[in-house]
């Protein structure tokens, strides 16, 4: 049996996108993972988007998220601005509509051939987490959930910031017992700001939707950014909108594909 999968990135994020939207859907179980991991070993990717019938009669598909080492996550911005983007491509009539995920709902607009806003939803803080002691040093943070947590620093300069050590550290701090992803962020202006991301189980991406979220709305928050903040990451650029209070954020960007194929189960 074959699997057919797309792949594309938002910002450099690798996304793998499954469409399922069969009679008789594939279950994504490990060994299914297993194949997409090996057929795709030289690359990689770094979320997998796996796609199936909604319940829910508004929602035209709904998804499931795995990180490459087959975790299954609550939610990931890019991978549903990918999912957003393959969808109006095969459906060029969509241009707003609804899609069902692990977190809920989440309202979708294309705004280009090859671009998308998504409504991540209110951003969530925890107040009662503001620092941590990490490697014998006490860390100022921010927590935040956009359907998933993360953990974000405030750094004087992203390309110096420890990633490769603080990031795995705080990741699997026993103050996060399902994990965290930690966002380094730098400050540039009011309107723009620098991000490294240490995703859970995948380690530093080019980017990370619901990461450049919550360092936005924790700026914003804060009272250092206003409410429609660029976020520059190493793999490009996105757009978060924030107005405060209850408000949804809204992610925007462009999204590319890469490639197509099949995989053998």
């Amino acid at each position: 049996m074959q699997l057919h999968f797309q792949k594309m990135h938002g910002a450099g994020n690798k996304i793998l996108v499954v469409d399922q939207r069969v009679e008789n859907p594939v279950t994504p179980d490990a060994n299914v993972l297993h194949a997409l991991r090996e057929t795709l070993s030289d690359d990689g990717f770094d979320q997998l988007m796996w796609l199936n019938r909604s319940e829910n009669s508004t929602a035209v598909a709904s998804y499931r998220v795995f990180n490459y080492d087959g975790s299954e996550v609550e939610q990931c911005g890019n991978g549903v601005r990918c999912v957003a983007v393959l969808l109006a491509t095969q459906n060029p009539q969509l241009r707003e509509f609804v899609l069902a995920s692990p977190a809920g709902p989440v309202q979708v607009r294309i705004t280009g051939d090859t671009s998308a806003s998504v409504d991540m939803g209110a951003p969530q803080f925890d107040d009662t987490t503001t620092s941590l002691r990490v490697q014998d040093a006490d860390i100022d943070i921010g927590s935040v959930s956009m359907g998933n947590p993360h953990c974000v620093l405030a750094v004087a300069e992203v390309e110096t910031a420890d990633v490769a050590g603080l990031g795995p550290a705080i990741e699997n701090h026993e103050q996060f017992p399902d994990r965290t992803n930690v966002g380094f962020m730098q400050v540039v202006d009011r309107s723009n700001i620098k991000l490294r991301v240490f995703e859970r189980g995948v380690g530093e991406t080019l980017a990370c939707g619901t990461g450049a979220c919550a360092a936005a709305a924790l700026g914003v928050r804060r009272g250092l950014l206003d409410s429609d903040v660029v976020v520059h990451l190493p793999g490009g650029q996105l757009v978060v909108s924030w107005p405060g209070a209850d408000a949804s954020v809204w992610l925007s960007g462009d999204v590319k594909f890469i490639n197509e194929g099949t995989v053998d189960l």
